[in-house]
């Protein structure tokens, strides 16, 4: 996710009366008139206002070029630091905890004659990956199960083993465990059965509901603080941002059940409320939680937000992968943290009829009760040190790039808008996209001893499993294999033969895990019906150190999240750098600098990534670049809100069509053809064809990439001459409790001028002239106004 940058919190107000007037920003008019007084020796408000002595030309002039370099150091700075901290850690995190799940005490139970031994066998045959125990009984066995105490139970009756499992906990864990356990109990001379506790609903078949109504929550409850703190300050008070909170969480939880119930199906009308109150109990405990961080970090608590919520809180949820498969310091943060509070409260309602929210909710609601207390302490000892509020800036006037909204209507909408748009976005194209992953048409080829058996095996194929594939006849095995091995068909099945008497599965693991799954088991499956032994042929498993195949889709986001977060915080952080000559050498810089960040993240920090490093970064820097001209184009024509747009193309859409998180031939037939044109699967098929082809398209995926490139930049000229570029942000200074917004430099410039008559007329004491309202309501309208 993205966010505006903070600008510096200093102005440079001109010189005399408005120099002054910039320090009451922090510290109050009132006070800062009075100590001018004191320390002038004035006796009435008008030596209150007139200019104090002038400086010698020289040290002004030195003092002014001193302040204005260190603001505009502190704007590049800044416009270089947040994005590489935010893509940074997001990239690190995924890659550390997600690249290679490797199982750590997944628990186990087992009961029934011999369940002693039984559990000790199954223990000491994997001892770090399983942790196994005893139960009584089936009944308290099988209990543990649907209660997610543990991952699986076994039930031992005679010389038959029953393995319950609940893929509703979690696919992934339901097949990790079963793969654990199975050996020790063929090596036990027992049977096997499974049974499944808990399977997933038709509605929701691959389990993704949980996980993406949590992201989508966690996002609505940190991303409204930032932009309200950068744009509308004033709606941060407490008294009226708690009723905000409340009714921003009302709606999101309304668009949350809007979009997963009656257009998408994935939660049913009886499960509509509980839904709709975790969801708005999980955005006002976010909420409350960031409102605290904001009063003790400002602007910053965006990062704090994200290092909790995404970066830690997505692993540790239990929802991308198995709890017990990530490094075990996540086990303990699956315990407090709310990301996993959410989904873990989602899956209870969604899967289990609500067996086991409560504990869950119950962390949302004193995070919440917390985040409130915290932050009316942190009020209090504000109050006290300062009694006398000032004025605080407002960093980003304007989120559309126009001047900013006249009325509060308009302010307030945008705030709203934006980030309801990216949560309806998320919902709508990401759970939209990958909810029933279901093959459609995906390429397999079919070879036969002839031409003639191989066309009537696909004829009954087809019949039995109808538009899931679409089933071609080749010629021979080694063609066949030649397709797999070129990622022109996601497998090819190949008949038995008078010289090769087994029906063999060609698949490649490495273009894509979920393809080569389903491709291995429904072939497996067409196999073993007409009784023929089969054999697998994976032309090119992934390495261990990438075992889900999703390194190469945290590489690409990598440097597409790279991309556009330099232009949305630096249009903000450092509006002089936005003129077309001088962003070019800048992001041409800042692309080699993060694409070698992301190499080292990649590579020596966390091991997903082995060597590569002259490909991989030339891919970067080419991919960075090209989707911030992009960014750029959107940015001139739309402001901050451009990000509704970017994050939508190159995201939301992006990565269901990449064919990095799910096979395209599993998805709508819209992110098939996108497949082919949206910078993010080009990305992710150039890391593909680096990391595991020998970068064999690697020339393809570039040009894509560089025609969006091209065509941007072409688009950002024609756009800057016939709109100004702007190169400065207005000074807008709003009381710290107030509503409406001082244009600070004017109204410094004014007082400045009418005190200068004043000092001229020689008014006496009492009766000097004021800015506009008469007798004491100059300062006045500073603060209140």
């Amino acid at each position: 996710m993205t966010h505006a940058s903070p600008t510096p919190s200093e102005s440079s107000p001109p010189e005399g009366g408005g120099r002054h007037l910039a320090d009451d920003a922090s510290s109050g008019i009132d006070t800062a008139l009075a100590e001018r007084a004191e320390t002038s020796g004035a006796t009435g408000p008008a030596d209150a206002w007139a200019p104090e002595a002038e400086p010698m030309e020289g040290e002004k002039a030195a003092a002014a070029a001193k302040r204005a370099k260190a603001e505009t150091i502190g704007r590049y700075v800044a416009m270089f630091v947040m994005p590489v901290l935010m893509v940074g850690m997001m990239i690190w995190g995924y890659l550390f905890s997600m690249h290679n799940p490797t199982p750590h005490n997944m628990p186990v139970v087992v009961a029934g004659a011999g369940a002693s031994s039984l559990s000790q066998a199954i223990e000491s045959s994997e001892p770090d990956a399983v942790e196994a125990t005893t139960a009584e009984n089936a009944e308290e066995a099988r209990w543990q199960v649907t209660d997610r105490e543990v991952a699986a139970a076994v039930v031992v009756e005679g010389e038959t083993a029953t393995l319950y499992t609940a893929t509703s906990a979690g696919a992934s864990q339901a097949t990790t465990i079963t793969q654990l356990v199975t050996p020790s109990l063929i090596e036990a001379g027992l049977s096997i059965k499974s049974e499944d506790l808990a399977p997933l609903p038709d509605s929701d078949p691959a389990g993704l509901g949980a996980m993406f109504m949590a992201t989508a929550l966690v996002m609505a409850g940190y991303l409204p603080l930032s932009i309200t703190l950068s744009n509308a300050p004033t709606l941060m008070r407490f008294r009226r941002f708690v009723p905000l909170l409340a009714g921003w969480a009302a709606l999101v939880a309304g668009l949350t059940w809007l979009v997963t119930g009656p257009i998408l199906g994935v939660v049913s009308s009886d499960d509509g409320w509980a839904v709709f109150g975790i969801a708005a109990l999980g955005v006002f405990a976010i909420g409350a939680v960031q409102l605290f961080l904001t009063r003790i970090m400002g602007p910053m608590a965006v990062l704090a937000a994200m290092f909790l919520l995404m970066v830690l809180g997505m692993p540790a949820s239990n929802l991308s992968i198995s709890i017990y498969t990530a490094p075990p310091f996540y086990v303990f943060l699956h315990s407090f943290l709310p990301t996993p509070a959410i989904g873990e409260a989602m899956r209870s309602v969604l899967y289990f009829g609500g067996n086991g929210a409560w504990p869950h909710l119950l962390v949302l609601i004193i995070g919440a009760v917390a985040g409130l207390a915290l932050t009316l302490l942190i009020d209090a000892l504000k109050r006290r040190k300062n009694p006398t509020p000032g004025l605080v800036m407002v960093n980003m006037p304007s989120l559309h790039g126009g001047p900013r909204p006249k009325t509060r209507f308009w302010r307030y909408a945008s705030l709203i808008f934006f980030p309801f748009a990216m949560v309806a976005l998320m919902l709508s194209c990401m759970l939209g996209a990958m909810q029933s992953p279901t093959p459609r048409d995906m390429p397999v080829a079919v070879v036969g001893a002839s031409t003639q058996q191989a066309q009537q095996a696909v004829d009954g194929m087809n019949e039995r499993l109808g538009d899931m594939f679409d089933l071609r006849v080749v010629e021979s095995s080694n063609e066949a294999r030649e397709q797999v091995e070129d990622r022109e068909i996601v497998g090819a099945f190949v008949l038995p033969s008078r010289e090769n008497p087994q029906a063999t599965v060609i698949t490649n693991q490495s273009a894509g895990s979920s393809a080569e799954q389903t491709v291995t088991r429904v072939f497996t499956q067409v196999a073993q019906a007409q009784q023929l032994e089969v054999v697998n042929d994976d032309v090119a498993p992934l390495p261990e150190r990438d075992s889900m195949g999703s390194v190469t889709l945290y590489v690409a986001m990598g440097w597409i999240m790279a991309g556009f977060m330099i232009i949305v915080v630096g249009a903000n952080a450092a509006p002089a750098s936005r003129p077309l000559r001088k962003l070019l050498p800048i992001v041409a810089v800042y692309s080699v600098a993060m694409s070698a960040l992301i190499w080292l993240i990649a590579v020596p920090f966390t091991g997903s990534v082995d060597g590569h490093f002259w490909q991989l970064l030339g891919t970067g820097v080419v991919v960075t670049f090209c989707v911030a001209m992009f960014a750029t184009v959107l940015e001139r024509l739309m402001g901050l809100l451009a990000i509704i747009p970017v994050v939508g193309v190159l995201m939301f859409l992006g990565v269901p069509s990449s064919n990095g998180a799910l096979s395209i031939y599993m998805e709508p037939e819209l992110f098939r053809g996108l497949h082919e044109w949206l910078p993010m699967p080009a990305a992710v098929e150039a890391a593909h064809s680096i990391l595991y082809f020998g970068s064999d398209t690697l020339g393809t995926s570039l040009l894509c990439v560089m025609a969006w490139g091209a065509a941007s930049l072409v688009l950002v000229a024609i756009i800057d001459k016939f709109k100004p570029v702007r190169t400065t942000s207005p000074v807008i200074m709003v009381p710290a409790h107030g509503s409406e917004t001082v244009h600070f430099r004017e109204l410094a410039e004014k007082a400045e001028r009418e005190a200068a008559e004043a000092a001229a007329a020689e008014v006496p004491d009492g009766a000097a002239s004021r800015p506009e309202g008469g007798s004491g309501s100059g300062d006045k309208e500073l603060v209140n106004a």
